[in-house]
């Protein structure tokens, strides 16, 4: 299992320079965890790229069906009174925005508070950065 947040799950749906290589890390562990609002990050990613005419016609459709079926996949980490308070500790600590800080603060949720226990995949650098000073082996993605 490996937690997954937004920035390494949108590749995952659409073709991106950066697909082939999420992809592949995908298979090496598709069990997946992230945080509820994920589904909602992405699909504004999705729309996001149609407004800016990177994503057109019928692949706008199958890029968000693709995202419901993988969605249906995915475990989420629900809301939680703990979850905003842990999200609220590290936007203190991180120079994170409060979607960033929402993320890291379900991979520590999901981590039962042991981070390295979790590994967190990111194509992020911020989230990256503050997710390995929270002790999160980070996974990073690249193209070869």
């Amino acid at each position: 299992m490996r937690y997954w947040d937004s920035s390494a799950v949108v590749p995952l749906v659409i073709l991106e320079p950066g697909s082939a290589a999420t992809t592949e890390e995908f298979g090496r562990d598709p069990t997946v965890v992230t945080w509820w609002g994920t589904r909602i990050e992405c699909a504004s990613a999705l729309a996001t790229r149609e407004r800016e005419g990177r994503l057109m016609g019928p692949g706008v459709d199958s890029a968000r069906l693709r995202l419901r079926l993988f969605h249906e996949s995915w475990q989420d980490i629900e809301p939680s009174e703990r979850l905003g308070e842990i999200a609220m500790r590290l936007v203190r600590t991180h120079p994170l925005r409060a979607g960033d800080a929402l993320q890291l603060a379900a991979a520590i949720v999901a981590a039962e508070g042991v981070p390295a226990s979790l590994p967190f995949v990111t194509l992020d650098d911020r989230l990256a950065e503050a997710a390995s000073k929270e002790g999160f082996p980070v996974v990073r993605p690249r193209a070869a």
